[in-house]
């Protein structure tokens, strides 16, 4: 019982210094640089730790292409960041290119002399590029110089140009040009249109009459069962087209709303009840 004891706890031991130990590095990674005009590409080995010698230039129709594979220990991991980060000389100045990586480690980053920020193409020193490789847990990350880049311009295209910094401070008044309220269309349109309503009316009181068998005799008879609701009906029905015809001549939105809103309401309270007062009489069979 001891001695398993002992052994349980030696491999606890191991296995904690194995994974404090652990660390992220990367393996088998190739350097390729293609260039539009057709030239053969340029391919370089890299190994983790130690930097190319040479400078490697990337011409202005060039693409820079790195492949690798990412490692937590000794077994191809996906880390949660991995970067190639390019860092001028004179001021210090970096940008990081994110790898595109797979779970079982195999990276890819391909970046193009367009890509590059305007602050590298003016300068005249060579990059400094380094691989960054890092990720939770208790493995160290990586960050390590893997080679100088030359970035070359185009002697017949225009300099490239820094745009000025943005600076906070009072700008020019802006003086908004609203757009102009919607008008009515022209009056005749409208009368012809108002003209061509009131012309159906009578052959609307014909079928209304003739098919649907409407009995006018009735009309005392209702106003005098119910005069409040039919009155008060009928005079919200006109009352409604009125608020439309002042929507139409004058009124906004916002006038037309709640005028809208009060006679809808009292058409329906009297509404309701007039056809009370008619389903009685229908019931009675008088209609």
């Amino acid at each position: 019982m001891r001695f398993s004891a002992a052994l349980s706890v030696a491999a606890l031991g191991l296995s904690t210094l194995a994974s404090a130990a652990a660390s992220w590095t990367f393996e088998d990674a190739a350097l390729t640089i293609a260039s539009k005009s057709g030239a053969e590409p340029l391919k370089h080995q890299l190994k983790a730790g130690s930097a190319l010698t040479s400078a490697i230039s990337l011409p202005p129709t060039g693409n820079l292409k790195l492949v690798l594979t990412t490692t937590e220990g000794k077994t191809g991991q996906k880390p949660h960041q991995a970067f190639l980060t390019l860092r001028e000389f004179d001021h210090g100045l970096e940008e990081s290119f994110p790898f595109t990586v797979k779970s079982n480690g195999k990276a890819k980053v391909d970046l193009a002399h367009k890509d590059l920020p305007t602050q590298f193409l003016t300068s005249t020193k060579p990059l400094k590029a380094s691989i960054v490789i890092a990720s939770f847990g208790a493995s160290a990350p990586y960050s390590g110089y893997a080679f100088t880049l030359n970035v070359e311009t185009d002697a017949n295209a225009p300099p490239a140009v820094l745009s000025p910094p943005e600076r906070y401070i009072a700008k020019p008044e802006i003086h908004h040009i609203f757009r102009a309220d919607p008008r009515s269309p022209p009056t005749i349109i409208s009368i012809f249109f108002a003209a061509a309503v009131v012309v159906t009316l009578p052959l609307l009181v014909a079928v209304w009459w003739g098919v649907l068998g409407a009995n006018l005799d009735h009309f005392g008879k209702a106003f005098g069962a119910s005069p409040v609701a039919h009155s008060l009906f009928l005079g919200s029905i006109v009352a409604m087209e009125g608020v439309f015809f002042m929507y139409y001549a004058s009124w906004t939105l916002f006038q037309t709303l709640p005028a809208a809103g009060v006679v809808g309401i009292v058409a329906y309270i009297s509404g309701s009840r007039a056809l009370t007062e008619v389903q009685e009489r229908r019931l009675a069979g008088e209609r």
